[in-house]
């Protein structure tokens, strides 16, 4: 019987935690376009798009996702996040002619911090507010 209790003890508090996700395609907020738009000014191989996928549990957003239409680039990946607080966003994408680049851009103190991790040359890069401040080889 104890048994039996437990189980369905575990079994519905699991679901009164449940959150409800759920995704819709919109026009970027202020607080994303500013992101964006301050990314952009110092580092434009990060596109400046209007439409976005935003991720809601319960009503507030937990992460957002651009898609871009790749016909016609050089790309053949193209994949950018931006975090809640819209002061990070994620980057990812490919093309010939670079392999694989990725990393992430941060707003810190006003300044655009980015990280960038490059497979095909085996390199990361730091730079902030668009000029590169550490580079190495690995």
């Amino acid at each position: 019987m104890k048994k039996i209790t437990l189980f369905l003890t575990l079994i519905f508090s699991t679901i009164s935690f449940a959150q409800t996700i759920t995704s819709k395609i919109e026009d970027v907020n202020t607080g994303q376009y500013e992101l964006l738009k301050k990314v952009n000014e110092y580092y434009p191989d990060i596109t400046l798009n209007k439409s976005i996928t935003n991720f809601y549990a319960d009503g507030k957003i937990i992460d957002s996702q651009q898609e871009f239409n790749l016909k016609g680039t050089k790309f053949s990946s193209y994949k950018l996040g931006i975090e809640p607080d819209n002061k990070k966003l994620i980057f990812e994408y490919v093309s010939s002619e670079t392999g694989k680049i990725y990393g992430d851009v941060s707003i810190f103190k006003g300044n655009v911090l980015r990280t960038t991790f490059n497979e095909q040359r085996n390199e990361i890069e730091v730079s902030l507010n668009g000029k590169a401040v550490y580079s190495k080889k690995i």
